[in-house]
């Protein structure tokens, strides 16, 4: 699978941008969680082969693009860094996949632009999910009590492992790579602005946040929406919520996930989006079984 890292600066922050498949191909979007990265998508990108363009950027303060250093870690302004992106690299029209955070910054990017995406992907987001749930509560104690750093990779991996138990030892120690930096004295530190995402996180400005419910109404395009079957985030009755807010989606439950659907069924996950991404034009069918 080919494989292209670069970087874009987009209203003066540096972006690293990832893309896997040939550069000609039917481009797809992917957005990672609030503590992603580019790399957590590598998987999917890979059963997506061949004839997808997969592309997937560290959304500012994460991963090797640059912090914000005026803690700017909004959906309003995720979306704008998503249409930066969209001018920069000049997709007419292309496939839209996020993930938890991403997720929300999806709708709310394909709501505001109907013509540009085709299908739209979300795993394990919507209305309710991000203020309410039980994920979110657990999400907040998350950034709340985590570690600014570690004195050793094993004492990392130790708290990873506490915070993700059922994650492959794979795929946790994928996850550590792409977000610890080592600090100059010894030890290991978050490569991602945890400090800033936190901050705002746990005390948002409420005239910042998107009223999702409206964004979900208004999506155009067809979408499916992955849940956990023991996610803590996504309830069931806000899948289907999503439903009857908008027929042109619809909901697929992978048993034995969390949260994070890609890590823990990871096999799964790729069929489903793959199914969904690959199927004919004429087979399309907007409408709920």
């Amino acid at each position: 699978m080919q494989r292209r890292d670069y970087r874009l600066t987009l209203d003066g922050l540096g972006f690293h941008v990832t893309e896997w498949g040939e550069p000609e191909a039917w481009p797809v979007l992917m957005l990672h969680g609030i503590r992603g990265y580019a790399e957590t998508f590598v998987g999917v990108a890979d059963a997506l082969q061949p004839g997808c363009r997969v592309i997937a950027f560290d959304q500012r303060g994460r991963g090797e693009s640059d912090w914000d250093p005026r803690h700017n870690y909004y959906t309003d302004t995720y979306v704008a860094d998503v249409e930066a992106l969209v001018a920069r690299l000049d997709l007419p029209r292309f496939d839209l996949l996020g993930h938890s955070m991403g997720g929300i910054n999806a709708i709310a990017y394909a709501a505001r632009h109907p013509g540009k995406v085709r299908r739209l992907v979300i795993e394990d987001a919507g209305p309710g999910a991000f203020e309410a749930s039980d994920g979110a509560i657990r999400i907040r104690k998350e950034l709340a009590s985590t570690p600014i750093a570690f004195a050793s990779w094993d004492e990392a991996a130790a708290f990873m492992r506490a915070l993700r138990p059922t994650v492959t030892e794979e795929a946790r120690q994928q996850r550590l790579e792409s977000m610890l930096k080592p600090l100059g004295g010894g030890g290991f530190t978050w490569r991602y602005d945890h400090a800033g995402i936190a901050a705002t996180r746990l005390n948002p400005a409420p005239a910042r946040q998107v009223d999702l419910v409206a964004c979900v109404s208004a999506l155009q395009c067809e979408t499916l929406v992955v849940r956990g079957g023991r996610s803590d985030y996504l309830q069931p009755p806000m899948a289907r919520h999503m439903r009857t807010l908008n027929p042109r989606i619809t909901t697929l439950e992978i048993p034995d996930a969390g949260h994070y659907v890609h890590d823990d069924q990871p096999a799964l996950f790729a069929e489903a989006v793959t199914a969904f991404l690959k199927r004919p034009e004429a087979a399309a069918d907007p409408a709920n079984p």
